[in-house]
């Protein structure tokens, strides 16, 4: 069986982001940005979408997180493009969606008092929807916020940048949406571990397809 895998190197002034995925892995992980809260977050990820996933990025922390989140979404994104290839036989999983769509996959993933949401669908076409954070975006942070959680001070709007760039670069359609909650360290995973699943799910193979595009124009 062919083995998924995509390999990027990427360097600007800013950063230099290098990711190895593996598709069609176990969940394992290494991971080093300089932001032990992103590291978190991309580790769960990995452990979730069960993909092997080892990410570095030296980035400019200096000036701030932005560039190395955004950075690191832009690389995952193309390693994504690169280990699916032509997507020929992968599946689509989530109730609501016609199943002659075999493309998209969808997940809700609860967090304590948080519930997030997160349909994908690699078609070719990016676009990202981002809904029911806009209030917390760019919430002020307290000093002692800061001091007590390093969540705190990972902004909502940093994990938006890391999910426009995941999207531009994979060409998929990502829509993630919190129902309910406002702890920032729930929030945060919850949106993490349902983007996981649904990309899980959205990237199995469907051996009733196999070897097909899922796609009536017969290319994405």
């Amino acid at each position: 069986m062919h083995i998924r895998h995509g390999l990027i190197k990427r360097g600007t002034k800013e950063t230099k982001v290098a990711v190895k995925l593996k598709i069609d892995g176990s969940g394992k992980s290494m991971i080093d940005t300089g932001i032990p809260f992103f590291d978190h977050m991309l580790t769960l990820f990995a452990k979730h979408a069960v993909v092997d996933l080892t990410l570095k990025c030296n980035g400019d922390l200096e000036v701030d997180a932005h560039h190395t989140v955004e950075d690191c979404g832009i690389a995952l994104g193309q390693a994504f493009t690169q280990a699916l290839g032509d997507k020929r036989g992968i599946r689509r999983y989530g109730a609501g969606f016609h199943p002659r769509n075999p493309f998209t996959g969808e997940a809700y993933v609860p967090m304590d008092e948080c519930l997030a949401r997160c349909v994908i669908d690699f078609s070719g076409r990016p676009h990202l929807v981002w809904r029911g954070l806009d209030a917390l975006a760019h919430r002020k942070i307290a000093k002692a916020d800061k001091a007590q959680d390093m969540s705190s001070a990972f902004r909502f709007g940093l994990a938006r940048e890391f999910f426009q760039g995941f999207t531009n670069e994979a060409r998929c359609n990502l829509h993630l949406e919190l129902m309910y909650g406002d702890e920032p360290h729930h929030v945060v995973e919850a949106l993490f571990k349902a983007f996981a699943k649904a990309v899980d799910v959205a990237c199995q193979r469907d051996t009733r397809i196999a070897g097909k595009v899922p796609s009536t124009k017969g290319k994405l």
